[in-house]
């Protein structure tokens, strides 16, 4: 294969590269246009987007290293279009202002990240993409100069998440020394014709891990309240939705299409030793300590921060599942989260803008100050709650309807079970958000009455989260369109 060719099949991930170029440049102009940087970069994501639609069906370079399907395709796209909703948070954030054009450069470079990992089926490759997205984060992160919290957070997420590298790499050089490649696929065919050795289990077990702490997994999961309250809002937000999207896609091809011979089951009547096991082990404690630690937080960014655990939960139970509804099931529930927790931290800018702080203090009398925000509060909250008609409510009932299918005797069960008294805990703090908004009056509206709008809330801020809400409905009333096309883009 010429370069040409492998330029084209690769053109969504250059188009980014040099966007990402521009922008820097653009930044570092002594005059720093920061809405010029935030068009460039939202244009230059777009046409990344289309570039991405012009791909063939199918393709495949070097082994696996690129990768192109349907599948991969789909979620490239739903990587970049959450980047552009990020791209679109940072501009009216004023953390993120004082050097946009470097920003907006680590956000594009960790969207290419995104892009290697979701359109990759090699190791190498595979953590390539990791350590780019996470270098990246870890800059978005303590970007924010002024606050000692942006660096602690970006402290603690750098040593967490170099911790995590070195499981992941430690796991992958002993599944590529027992297997001898590292090509995911030559990977499965290899575990298929020969006994698990312990090298070869240490190696799984330590992939797992270092996977458990990209997307925030009890109990590897101390760095998320932290990063998530000190991190400039935009960077938490992208590290909540984009991170992990592309996360369980890379983690869901690992297990099924490399690990696939080594599943095992976590059914209660029948344990047999495999991943499945240890997924189901992680994904129990992240219920169960995400939703009970969740209860006693007042500050609404540490809340979601523990509500992320629990939902990363929640999204390993389609993993437990297998097969092609179990990982369909993980990847629209992760899809529809990803959209609802992006315009929560939306929200959340806004509010922390116009009063100071994110405290549930800081929400008080939400609805009378601002009827639009709080009406888009209540749909991201609600979603999250897994109340119908959201997308919230049909990702839940998508997992666990699947886990009961999964056999006759119902042996998951008990993680079902566990999963629905997670969400019913989830309800009460999620509701009291609410309350916070909807029935509290804050004491600047008992002193002068309610106040609009603020009037610096642009009309593109304002879009863009008129735009998370409205999709965070369609995929609860029309869940269809994307479900098929994920199942179809499964092999």
């Amino acid at each position: 294969m010429n370069y040409l060719e492998l330029l084209r099949l690769a053109f969504p991930e250059a188009h980014v590269t040099v966007t990402s170029l521009v922008v820097l440049a653009l930044g570092l102009r002594r005059t720093r246009p920061a809405a010029l940087c935030s068009w460039v970069a939202a244009i230059g994501l777009a046409f990344a987007i289309v570039a991405v639609l012009r791909l063939p069906q199918n393709a495949t370079l070097f082994g696996g290293m690129l990768v192109i399907t349907p599948l991969t395709s789909l979620f490239k796209i739903i990587c970049l279009v959450l980047a552009i909703f990020t791209v679109t948070m940072a501009h009216s954030d004023s953390s993120a202002r004082r050097n946009h054009g470097e920003y907006l450069a680590m956000i594009l470079l960790a969207t290419i990240g995104l892009m290697l990992l979701v359109g990759s089926e090699e190791l190498l490759m595979i953590f390539i993409g990791l350590e780019l997205t996470g270098l990246s984060l870890y800059v978005l992160t303590g970007f924010d100069k002024s606050d000692p919290r942006s660096a602690e957070a970006g402290l603690k997420y750098f040593l967490f998440g170099s911790i995590a590298s070195a499981f992941t790499l430690f796991g992958l050089s002993l599944v590529y020394g027992m297997c001898g490649t590292t090509g995911l696929a030559a990977i499965g065919e290899k575990l298929t014709t020969q006994s698990v050795q312990p090298l070869l289990a240490a190696g799984v077990v330590m992939t797992l891990i270092g996977f458990a702490f990209k997307i925030a997994a009890a109990p590897f999961h101390l760095w998320a309240p932290d990063t998530y309250q000190g991190a400039p809002i935009p960077s938490a937000a992208f590290i909540a939705s984009g991170s992990k999207v592309a996360s369980f896609v890379v983690l869901g091809k690992i297990v099924f299409v490399g690990f696939g011979p080594l599943q095992g089951s976590a059914a209660w009547h029948a344990i047999v030793a495999g991943w499945a096991p240890v997924v189901a082990v992680l994904a129990a404690l992240s219920i169960v300590i995400g939703n009970l630690v969740a209860l006693a937080q007042t500050n609404v960014r540490r809340l979601l921060a523990y509500s992320a655990i629990a939902h990363a939960g929640y999204t390993l139970l389609g993993l437990v599942v297998g097969g092609r509804d179990g990982f369909g099931a993980t990847l629209f529930y992760t899809t529809g989260y990803a959209f609802t927790l992006v315009g929560a931290f939306g929200v959340v800018a806004l509010v922390r803008r116009e009063t100071g702080g994110d405290d549930l203090t800081n929400f008080a009398g939400l609805r009378e100050r601002s009827p639009f925000l709080a009406g888009c509060m209540a749909i991201f909250m609600l979603s999250l709650a897994g109340l119908p008609p959201l997308a919230g409510f049909f990702g839940k009932f998508y997992l666990f309807s699947a886990a009961l299918r999964v056999d006759e005797n119902r042996g998951l069960l008990w993680l079902v079970a566990l999963a629905l008294f997670g969400s019913l805990i989830s309800l009460y703090y999620y509701l009291i958000i609410l309350k916070w908004i909807f029935a509290d009056r804050s004491s600047s509206s008992q002193r002068s009455g309610p106040d609009p709008l603020p009037s610096n809330v642009g009309l593109l801020q304002r879009i863009s989260l008129a735009s998370l809400a409205a999709a965070v409905l369609f995929l609860g009333i029309a869940p269809s369109p994307l479900i098929a096309r994920i199942l179809a883009a499964l092999p």
